[in-house]
């Protein structure tokens, strides 16, 4: 009896994220939606910049690296100018909820029929730890190390909740991969996503609540429990707006 099998949306490649990362996980089940859908020979990945920069040597199609913050304007160009194929980004918070955050509402706003996974450590992980938009109240970076005042900085840019009032988007929804039922629940919203973009529904964006041990300061498993005990409180999981129900 056959219990694993290395997706075909993945490639080779070994990954170069630091141990307790859950990009691994993130990047599996995204190549494993775009396997069982019978679309991977016609996907296009643009890749940010972050720690997910080199993702372009992992999901087994085609991809374009964008500038900092530029994935959703890229994305939407290849759309536009290829329309049968299946376009996505995969973006961390940094690159998305800062320098991108124009190119992500106004993409939302239009309903461009593209997906984004946007995954969320509430951190710059690539550079250093820098406390990012994402990063919690009172939560200790290295640019904040006597934790996040909202006093000086203002609060956490909640995306999901935020794109949920854009009126153009059709479909959001905030997702963890902290433990199997969660990794299965992300399954099924990565899919339904790119389900949506197959039947040409529009903007869909999943957010993935992930871990970065390494700059947050904790083994794997603390990461995993930070991010039930403060993250969830912070970021609550659930679908924040579809506009799909009833057409389904």
């Amino acid at each position: 009896m056959e219990v694993f099998k290395k997706t075909n949306g993945l490639t080779d490649a070994p990954f170069h994220y630091c141990p307790g990362c859950t990009h691994g996980i993130i990047h599996r089940l995204v190549a494993e939606v775009l396997e069982e859908l019978g679309v991977l020979d016609r996907s296009i990945a643009i890749a940010s910049v972050g720690c997910s920069v080199f993702s372009y040597n992992y999901f087994n199609c085609d991809a374009i690296q964008a500038a900092h913050g530029r994935a959703p304007a890229v994305a939407t160009g290849a759309k536009r100018s290829m329309p049968d194929n299946i376009v996505f980004t995969y973006q961390g918070d940094g690159d998305l909820a800062a320098i991108g955050t124009a190119e992500t509402v106004h993409a939302a706003a239009r309903n461009e029929n593209i997906t984004v996974i946007f995954v969320n450590n509430a951190i710059y992980g690539m550079t250093g730890g820098q406390m990012a938009p994402t990063s919690l109240p009172n939560q200790v970076t290295q640019t904040s190390p006597y934790g996040r005042d909202v006093t000086l900085v203002g609060y956490p840019i909640k995306v999901s909740e935020m794109l949920s009032q854009v009126e153009g988007a059709t479909y959001i929804e905030r997702v963890a991969v902290d433990n199997v039922k969660n990794i299965k629940n992300a399954k099924k919203a990565i899919k339904k996503a790119f389900q949506n973009q197959i039947d040409k529904k529009g903007f869909s964006l999943i957010e993935v609540l992930s871990t970065c041990p390494t700059n947050w300061g904790k083994s794997p498993k603390d990461s995993l429990l930070w991010l039930e005990e403060n993250m969830k409180k912070n970021y609550p999981l659930g679908v924040f707006k579809d506009r799909t129900k009833g057409d389904e």
